[in-house]
């Protein structure tokens, strides 16, 4: 039998009046969550496509990751405030409670907003699409989950954010 937990989206959006790009998760993995920041599963590619991308170091600490992100004018999100999962698995997500966009959307000077995997995609596209009027780009999921994309097409199909920033 499959056992869901009714969880809560617990740490805070990154962005700040100069982000110009909005990039969307579904819902932290639970590695994520027991760090307390954004994709923190050390299989998850995020940081070493964006640090790539930029061609900056790869930040480690959560202080460097944010700082990482707001030196490049990039807001970080998720799709979901709370819903029903089992583990990390996007696929058994349940009941979703989206969160509100607004503040970040009003927030920082966002361009764009992207979708890290497809998932995150249909659920903004489904809970959000409406409520900001905004187009979303999907990009191929990081995490560890989508093994089949290598990180060299993951560079090549993100290269797109670059000309938002």
């Amino acid at each position: 039998m499959i056992t869901y937990e009714n969880i809560r989206h617990e740490f805070a959006p990154v962005y700040d009046k100069n982000s110009r790009i909005l990039i969307l998760g579904t819902f932290p993995s639970v590695k994520s969550r027991e760090q307390n920041f954004y994709y923190g599963h050390p299989q998850n590619r995020f940081w070493k496509v964006l640090a790539g991308l930029t061609g900056e170091p790869l930040p480690g600490t959560i202080g460097e990751k944010k700082a990482f992100l707001l030196r490049n004018r990039i807001a970080l999100w998720d799709v979901i405030a709370s819903c029903d999962i089992t583990g990390s698995s996007d696929s058994s997500i349940r009941n979703v409670v989206p969160v509100d966009l607004s503040r970040v959307l009003a927030g920082g000077s966002i361009r764009q907003i992207f979708a890290n995997g497809g998932t995150a995609k249909k659920l903004y596209e489904k809970y959000q699409r409406a409520a900001t009027g905004r187009e979303i780009i999907g990009l191929p999921s990081t995490s560890p989950a989508n093994a089949a994309c290598r990180l060299e097409r993951l560079m090549e199909e993100w290269r797109v954010i670059v000309q938002y920033l």
